[in-house]
């Protein structure tokens, strides 16, 4: 297989990951904050809170790389806590790792211990983190990552400086999958940046795998691709059918839904979200739109219990469609 080969079949969030704090794209103000305590080699314990693919886990192992340089690895334990959620995990491999004489080897820096999804942990294991925490404080370093904050129990949160990630912007993301469609050798053309951006939402990993899948149809990347290998609705298809829905006109709203159901391969769920960011984009008045929200998270909520998608997307347009 050709050096290029190779390229192309290697996996590109892994590939494009930021080696250093520097790198790190959309999150210039924390990783301003990051830096100064990488500088001081002054590291507190650390909880990293938000949505998957906007850099947690990229600066966690920035960080470890500035401290501990190439033998990074070696000092740094990473665990994800949904793989075993209960109360073992820490009383074995994360006490284990607490308890190595990190400050007698040839860095007089404290182990790093980073615990992704760190709101799955049950309430046992959350209590027995604290302890460890504390009884380990001079010896490890802890970074925690989670999508929610709230389900981190308060002990933990107090002794930890928290860091809060938002979305990547669209113009900082845009620049990122343009500079590796560049390095790739790929075609890729503004609307499919902009295609690239609306599909990923803020997520940085979905919009370089979306890239890298759409890279595989053809030398060019446009829209028409990454909206079909993503499996994302065109904004102007939801727009025509909620419009249609607040018209009145039920049935060829439905027939739109149908489409993106079953002709396009979208799941409810996906379907959902897109609704939920596009509501503010039609023009309609603001107690419409709220009606709209108010549809929107009911039938979300039913879909994550288990209700039929289809049925639920139906009974939201059909609300929408009676509504005055």
């Amino acid at each position: 297989m050709s050096e290029a080969e190779a390229g192309r079949t290697a996996v590109w969030t892994e590939k494009y990951r930021p080696r250093t704090l520097d790198d790190v794209v959309g999150q210039d103000r924390i990783v301003e904050r990051l830096q100064s305590y990488v500088e001081r080699n002054d590291l507190p314990h650390l909880l990293f809170a938000g949505e998957a693919g906007i850099g947690k886990t990229t600066s966690a192992q920035a960080i470890a790389r500035e401290l501990y340089g190439d033998d990074w690895q070696e000092y740094f334990l990473e665990l994800n806590a949904s793989d075993d959620r209960g109360i073992d995990v820490i009383r074995n491999e994360v006490k284990s790792f607490a308890e190595s004489d990190w400050r007698g080897r040839e860095t007089d820096t404290p182990g790093l211990i980073f615990l992704d999804e760190a709101d799955s942990l049950t309430d046992d294991a959350q209590s027995a983190l604290r302890r460890t925490m504390e009884q380990y404080s001079n010896n490890v370093r802890f970074i925690l990552s989670c999508n929610y904050s709230s389900r981190i129990i308060d002990p933990i949160q107090s002794r930890c400086a928290v860091f809060r990630f938002s979305p990547v912007g669209e113009e900082a993301m845009g620049d990122y999958v343009r500079e590796i469609a560049e390095t790739e050798g790929i075609e890729l053309t503004d609307d499919g940046v902009d295609a690239l951006v609306y599909a990923a939402d803020g997520d940085m990993r979905k919009a370089i795998n979306g890239l890298q899948a759409a890279a595989v149809t053809g030398d060019v990347v446009d829209e028409e691709a990454v909206y079909t290998i993503t499996s994302t609705a065109r904004p102007e298809e939801i727009n025509e059918m909620v419009t249609a829905a607040l018209d009145g006109e039920f049935a060829v709203a439905r027939s739109v839904l149908d489409d993106l159901l079953s002709e396009k391969g979208l799941a409810g769920g996906d379907v959902i979200d897109q609704l939920h960011r596009s509501v503010w984009d039609f023009d309609i008045p603001d107690d419409a739109a709220v009606r709209l929200l108010d549809r929107i998270g009911e039938a979300d909520y039913r879909i994550s219990e288990g209700a039929n998608e289809r049925i639920q997307l139906e009974a939201l347009l059909a609300a929408v469609a009676l509504d005055d």
